[in-house]
């Protein structure tokens, strides 16, 4: 018994998914090639409206004196100032017995920010959540 086929096996071929594809790629590559340099831009300390729930224990400022091109340091707001090597003792013994030790850092708008950096690396050193704090909008 000899059956035939009704209908013949087409051979084209859909480039519909193949065109989505690139689209996502394209668009993957685009995200990803802004976020590759972030060092490019020169940040100011910008202004913010967001408030933190946690409360910080210790507070270090940092003051720019840009007429002797120095830094002074204070802490809790002390009108004192202290070296940069006494800070890490001095939060440290401030937070010795804290459950959940937390750093508010206040920092002028001419600070470079290698010197917020340096504060940032004494409370990761020591495993202190730090808070950058900004300016009311």
């Amino acid at each position: 018994m000899a059956l035939k086929r009704s209908t013949k096996p087409e051979p084209s071929f859909s480039m519909a998914s193949m065109t989505d594809i690139v689209f996502l790629l394209l668009i993957f590559f685009l995200i990803t090639s802004t976020l590759v340099n972030p060092n490019a831009l020169k940040l100011l300390l910008p202004k913010s409206t967001n408030q933190i729930t946690a409360k910080p224990e210790v507070s270090v400022s940092i003051k720019h004196h840009p007429e002797q091109n120095r830094f002074t340091y204070h802490i809790d707001g002390e009108t004192v100032p202290v070296s940069f090597n006494e800070i890490e003792p001095i939060v440290q013994q401030k937070l010795r017995n804290v459950d959940d030790p937390t750093i508010s850092l206040h920092a002028d708008k001419t600070v470079p920010i290698e010197q917020v950096v340096q504060m940032m690396n004494i409370a990761k050193r020591n495993q202190y959540k730090i808070i950058l704090a900004t300016a009311p909008e």
